[in-house]
């Protein structure tokens, strides 16, 4: 599915600007269909993927207890 910049700039929370930026430099690939620049959204699954992922990983950890310090009760 092709999208445009803004399109795009909703899906990823960026800027627009930022956007069309990455296009320029080659690190979103996209077609001039000569009006606008259409941009293929399967390139952002893997994207979208990992950051689910990283979520996940992010909540594990916050959810995880610390563990107790053998030298709390330890009293010299």
């Amino acid at each position: 599915m092709y999208k445009t910049i803004a399109e795009t700039a909703r899906d990823l929370s960026m800027p627009e600007d930022q956007v069309q930026r990455y296009i320029y430099e080659g690190r979103i690939k996209a077609v001039h269909d000569g009006e606008q620049f259409l941009i293929n959204s399967t390139q952002f699954d893997m994207y979208h993927e990992q950051l689910e992922r990283i979520k996940e990983e992010i909540e594990i950890w916050r959810n995880t207890p610390l563990p107790e310090d053998p030298d709390v009760k330890d009293e010299d």
